[in-house]
């Protein structure tokens, strides 16, 4: 899914250069669940960034899914996140005035997508929201407005979800119900998902956690042995017939 060969990125600050990433080589395989972690200035939400077709690097390859984009245009940048990667932030990013469908739609009135309020509905059950669609963001608690922002991430059938810090602003439980549904997401629809975290405890749901310092991989490692800690899969309550029944939403 993802593969990146001495990839480097310097910000220009007048006569001042910050070496953000200093030649990371990383491979990341379709279906797999990873953490970045880091701490702060360690170079893993610009490496996101670069991962998500938001910045392009100063130098070096990156493939994703087979295509080198490191050196497509803006247009094919941006054509590219909207067929292929979803994103979740910390601050949810929602529009104050639109309803949990009207956020969940936006993506595909981008790219023109046919059956629009079906698909939008389909995600939102996905993520247990049936009975929210049509609240809005100050109808919903912390947690429901993460779920909303899952659902957006979903709604264009992405091969790839980048969630950067997606329960730093959740407590406890709704950090665990988001990220079970991250879960869920990985190993019943098959989506590649690498989340930014700075929490030993959430990174503990994965198999597979990256460790960024000074702008390179510091650690990188794997527990294919061993189930990842953490809560078991949700039973689905609230899902309906959407995305969880199938490998996309359609």
């Amino acid at each position: 899914m993802i593969q990146v060969k001495q990839l480097t990125k310097i910000y220009r600050m007048g006569e001042m250069e910050v070496h953000a990433l200093r030649g990371v080589d990383l491979e990341i395989l379709d279906g797999e669940l990873v953490a970045i972690m880091g701490p702060s200035g360690s170079g893993k939400s610009t490496l996101m960034n670069i991962l998500g077709c938001l910045d392009q690097p100063t130098s070096g390859e990156y493939h994703l899914d087979g295509i080198e984009v490191s050196t497509l245009s803006d247009d094919q940048l941006a054509e590219i996140r909207n067929r292929k990667i979803g994103f979740v932030f910390q601050s949810f990013n929602l529009l104050a005035r639109r309803s949990a469908l009207e956020q969940v739609e936006l993506p595909l009135l981008y790219c023109h997508g046919e059956n629009r309020r079906k698909r939008a509905m389909e995600a939102l059950e996905a993520v247990g929201l049936a009975d929210r669609m049509h609240h809005r963001p100050t109808e919903l608690s912390g947690g429901q407005q993460q779920r909303v922002a899952i659902a957006r991430s979903l709604v264009n059938n992405p091969t790839m979800i980048l969630a950067d810090e997606p329960t730093g602003n959740l407590d406890t439980k709704a950090s665990e119900e988001i990220i079970s549904i991250f879960l869920r997401l990985n190993q019943e629809l098959g989506i590649t998902v690498v989340f930014v975290t700075h929490e030993p405890d959430i990174a503990a749901y994965t198999r597979r956690r990256i460790t960024i310092r000074d702008g390179q991989v510091s650690s990188d490692v794997r527990q294919s042995d061993a189930e990842p800690q953490g809560l078991p899969l949700p039973t689905g309550e609230g899902r309906g017939e959407g995305p969880g029944r199938s490998r996309r939403p359609q």
